[in-house]
């Protein structure tokens, strides 16, 4: 069970010392936005550069980005140690995935709420890690939408039959009150922004997160 806190929640003009109190995270999960994919502008590849200079833990970097096959790389390049791009986004998603994987990153394919995830089944041994969004990718603190749990018992009913070690991460509106529901559905990677960034003590929310998925792991 991985426990990836969001910077969106956390405080930019204080990073670093945010980044050192996350230091029991798996990995820190860093939301690249360009307005145009989404309806939000974030950070670009110097920020990230920083950030993966001072943070404690791997970074998983979700790219909410027109044209993936031309930006990603890069991401993987600066030593992100998991990339994430948006398979509607992308024209070519298992061959993004293949070149993510030559550089050394781990390959990720991210799917907003309303896409399907059927095309997937044949091809989870081609990503590392599966993203199934459950908020609106481009804001952080909504509400998480129960009916993308249908999408996630699939992926992972077929992950189990296939013997795919795919990741399933979930990203939107978790907390202690949803994660329960992730976790029965199958995820195993579970990005908290407000959850774990607006506690007094992170740390200690990011082992409360950890203990509930555990205990609700089908």
């Amino acid at each position: 069970m991985r426990i990836n806190p969001s910077i969106l929640s956390a405080d930019f003009v204080n990073m670093e010392r945010d980044l050192a109190r996350i230091d029991r995270a798996d990995f820190v999960h860093v939301d690249v936005m360009d307005n145009h994919f989404v309806p939000n502008l974030t950070f670009g590849p110097q920020m990230v550069q920083r950030v993966q200079a001072t943070s404690p833990v791997p970074l998983d970097v979700h790219l909410m980005i027109d044209d993936p096959e031309r930006w990603a790389p890069g991401y993987a390049e600066l030593g992100a140690a998991s990339v994430t791009f948006h398979a509607e986004a992308s024209s070519a998603p298992v061959a993004l995935a293949r070149r993510l994987r030559e550089i050394g990153a781990r390959a990720g394919v991210a799917v907003k709420p309303g896409t399907p995830v059927e095309w997937l089944f044949d091809e989870l041994d081609a990503f590392d890690q599966i993203l199934v969004m459950t908020v609106e990718p481009g804001f952080g603190g909504q509400s998480f939408l129960p009916e993308t749990m249908p999408k996630l018992r699939a992926l992972s009913a077929e992950a189990r039959r296939r013997g795919s070690s795919v990741w399933l991460q979930v990203d939107g509106g978790i907390s202690e009150s949803t994660i329960a529901q992730a976790a029965e559905a199958g995820a195993d990677t579970f990005v908290a922004g407000s959850a774990v960034f607006g506690a007094d003590d992170p740390d200690a929310a990011i082992a409360a997160l950890r203990e509930l998925a555990h205990r609700h792991r089908h």
